[in-house]
C-alpha cells in the first residue's frame, strides 16, 4: 500500500511513549475501561511468554490473529474510546506501557467486540526514532499528537484488504 510522504511536523521531546497523553489523568469512563487492563495484561504476556528475543515476532503474530477475526471497522469515536480506556489503565500499571504496548492493546480490545483497524509500527529520521499507533480502516490516525505525521509506517497489520465488510 503507498503511503504519502511524511509531513514536517515538531520534533517531540524524548518520550516512553506516554509523555504527549493525558489520559491517565482523566477520570472518566466509557465502553470500554472494564476490558482495558484485561486486554493489557493479554499484551504483556505475549511479550513475556517466552525467549526475550522473540517478543515482537510474538506479538505480530498475535495482531494478525487478532485482526483477521474482526469483521466492521471501527469508527473513530470508538477507536478513540479504546485508546483511551487503554491509556487511563496503563496510567496504574506496575510495568513499561509505552507505545507498542498501548496500541497492541487496542487492537486486541476493539478485536473482542468484533472492531477492526490498522495498528501501524513507524520510522522517524534524525534523530530515528520508533513509534507504534493504530489508524482507522480509512487511514485516520487515533488520539495521537501532530508529532505522530513524522513517522512513516515500516510495518502495518489489519488493512483494509484483509477484512469482508
Amino acid at each position: 500500500m503507498p503511503w504519502a510522504a511524511p509531513v514536517a511536523a515538531p520534533t517531540p521531546a524524548a518520550s516512553w511513549g506516554s509523555a504527549e497523553h493525558p489520559a491517565g489523568l482523566i477520570d472518566t469512563t466509557g465502553p470500554f475501561s472494564t476490558r482495558a487492563a484485561t486486554a493489557l495484561a493479554a499484551t504483556w504476556f505475549v511479550q513475556r511468554a517466552g525467549h526475550k528475543g522473540g517478543a515482537m515476532s510474538r506479538l505480530v503474530s498475535a495482531l494478525r490473529t487478532s485482526t483477521a477475526s474482526a469483521r466492521r471497522p471501527a469508527s473513530l469515536t470508538d477507536a478513540t474510546d479504546a485508546v483511551l480506556a487503554i491509556r487511563r489503565a496503563a496510567w496504574h500499571a506496575p510495568v513499561r506501557t509505552a507505545c507498542l504496548e498501548e496500541s497492541a492493546a487496542t487492537v486486541f480490545l476493539l478485536a473482542t467486540h468484533g472492531l477492526a483497524t490498522v495498528w501501524c509500527h513507524g520510522v522517524a529520521a534524525d534523530p530515528v526514532r520508533l513509534h507504534a499507533w493504530i489508524q482507522t480502516v480509512d487511514g485516520e490516525t487515533v488520539a495521537e499528537p501532530p508529532s505522530t505525521l513524522a513517522y512513516t509506517p515500516a510495518l502495518t497489520i489489519g488493512a483494509r484488504h484483509r477484512h469482508a465488510f
